[in-house]
């Protein structure tokens, strides 16, 4: 048992316990030794075994106990009441965005609730409104939320599937008798969210994917039906193999879609006169002869449009007229900001976030912890920011090949201040500025708060501008099209945040942001040296939103990097 999934146990309890009413105090120290488990880098099973763990903060004799019989059984007796104490359905109700542990509770002993379904039809009938603490709003709300989790269900992080979509094709490749196979469909075009793993192989029976897919343990479902093999994934993901004698580029286009994109293309043949049958049906319509997609694209007068960018808003009309340029790669990204350490909420020191940034091949690495306002996150005051900068200055003596900046993430207060009086912001080398809070403004107000923080001389770029959470949570209301123009107008960076539950700026106003000649720049948002890796998730998505290398400021090198980010447009 890996310390992710003991972590994730810990953190159940914690839950649980809350959800029976239980001291904070109680509840907390789950929560916390979740988050100290999770942290470490040793062996959790050397740890426990030797007694080491009772070192680590937080963990007491009883909980030492807890973790020796959950690492060394699998399984902890203390964790199965609590489970059974609960009813399962409050547990699924904790994914129901704006609703807590505690009104889950005052729903299940007030009104006997157990399920979602009987939450929603209890604010069906105006039930909640009469409990302490509720009222219509909180009733709407959460009615809000239980549509918000329907439409989820079946979705999945991008970044949670690829990972093993990718080690499923390399299996299917690797297969007796399988020539080639590809992944198509929303993971093709990285889409943010997907609901299935798609893919095309050529081999002359399906059986011969079935047999290579039967050594991936973590399969179920494995059946085979035409020449279709499905199955789920160790996610509950459906996968879906549709297998031919050959993958031709016709199934290559039409498997990978949009179904706008083809809906276009169609559109576009018919206009022009050309033959346009992708799928070979046998009833004789004339197929454009291709051997790759490129040559699809060609037949149709159109340079190779990139599987990211075909989602039919006008990826052909500017193909056409020849302002596809090369997209954004993973590879020209040279340095990185928005990275978190132990000085706030991260989990690795400022000597590990720089060692794992350059051995990740990076020139250079801001630091951004969490500034005073965010005391939840450890926030920095005067005093400690004047500690970590002179850690920063001792390590740029020392540590050659990757520079390190100085920088902060600053809370945007609710009238558009920053959390900060100028003359601190005025020691950093860059300044994020992000929503932490509040996040029910009208539209008009969110918009006017991050515009004014926008105009502060010191704010060099905007912080996830939705503060959404795939998934989890919606964005705030905010016009992004008046903040991009306000970013444009002083000279200010946009975050694409690549935190794979963010990817914050959408790809779909990385479009407008490029319109309009605004620089994106592409951060991890890492509190772990793990979360450093999380910066092609970002790629990708900018790579959705049409960007190129120079659309993206931090493919500039270290020496070009700062006077880019502090030059003083013509507003301030």
């Amino acid at each position: 048992m890996d310390r992710h999934t003991v972590a994730a146990i810990l953190e159940e309890i914690g839950l649980l316990l809350e959800l029976k009413g239980e001291s904070p105090f109680k509840s907390n120290a789950y929560y916390n030794a979740a988050r100290t488990i999770e942290s470490i880098t040793e062996d959790l099973h050397g740890l426990v075994a030797s007694g080491r763990i009772r070192e680590l903060k937080g963990i007491g004799q009883a909980l030492a106990e807890k973790l020796a019989e959950l690492v060394g059984t699998g399984r902890l007796e203390y964790y199965d009441e609590l489970k059974r104490s609960v009813p399962p359905g409050l547990l699924e109700m904790t994914a129901i965005p704006g609703l807590g542990p505690k009104k889950i509770t005052a729903v299940w002993n007030q009104l006997g609730i157990t399920t979602v379904g009987e939450l929603e039809y209890a604010c069906v009938e105006n039930r909640l409104v009469g409990l302490p603490g509720f009222g219509q709003k909180t009733q709407n709300k959460i009615q809000q939320g239980i549509l918000q989790m329907k439409r989820r269900r079946g979705f999945h992080l991008f970044a949670n599937v690829v990972g093993e979509a990718e080690q499923i094709l390399g299996v299917i490749r690797q297969s007796a008798g399988v020539r080639r196979a590809e992944l198509v469909g929303d993971l093709r075009r990285c889409l943010e969210v997907v609901n299935a793993i798609s893919v095309l192989a050529a081999a002359d029976r399906p059986e011969a994917v079935l047999i290579g897919l039967q050594q991936i343990e973590d399969l179920t479902e494995l059946t085979v039906s035409g020449r279709e093999v499905t199955a789920k994934s160790s996610l509950g993901v459906p996968l879906r193999v549709v297998v031919s004698g050959d993958l031709t580029p016709h199934a290559l286009l039409t498997h990978t879609g949009s179904d706008e994109h083809l809906k276009a293309l169609a559109t576009r043949a018919a206009r022009m006169n050309v033959p346009w049958n992708l799928e070979d049906n046998g009833h004789g319509a004339t197929r454009p002869q291709a051997d790759s997609e490129e040559a699809l694209y060609k037949a149709l007068g159109l340079p190779f449009i990139a599987p990211e960018l075909r989602e039919g808003l006008g990826e052909i009309e500017a193909a056409e007229a020849g302002h596809l340029n090369p997209l954004v790669e993973a590879g020209q990204i040279r340095g990185i900001f928005h990275n978190h350490t132990t000085y706030s909420d991260g989990s690795a020191s400022l000597d590990d976030m720089v060692a794992a940034a350059k051995a990740l091949g990076y020139e250079y690495i801001g630091i951004s912890d969490h500034s005073q306002s965010a005391f939840y996150a450890n926030g920095l005051k005067e005093d400690r920011i004047r500690e970590q900068h002179a850690q920063i200055d001792v390590l740029r003596k020392r540590v050659t090949g990757i520079a390190v900046f100085k920088g902060i993430e600053a809370d945007i207060l609710a009238d558009g201040s920053m959390d900060y009086p100028d003359e601190v912001l005025a020691r950093f080398d860059f300044v994020i500025a992000s929503v932490h809070s509040r996040f029910t403004l009208s539209e008009e107000e969110q918009t006017t708060r991050v515009v004014r923080a926008l105009a502060n001389p010191h704010v060099t770029m905007l912080g996830h501008p939705t503060g959404r959470l795939l998934l989890s949570r919606e964005g705030y209301r905010i016009d992004l099209k008046r903040v991009i123009d306000t970013a444009k107008g002083y000279g200010k960076v946009v975050e694409l945040n690549a935190n794979p539950h963010r990817l914050d700026l959408d790809w779909r106003f990385c479009r407008y942001a490029k319109a309009q000649g605004v620089k994106v720049s592409i951060n991890p948002d890492a509190h772990s040296t793990e979360g450093l890796e999380d910066v092609p998730f970002g790629v990708h998505m900018a790579r959705k939103g049409g960007l190129e290398a120079s659309d993206v400021i931090n493919t500039l090198g270290p020496d070009e990097i700062l006077p880019a980010l502090t030059a003083r447009p013509r507003l301030q």
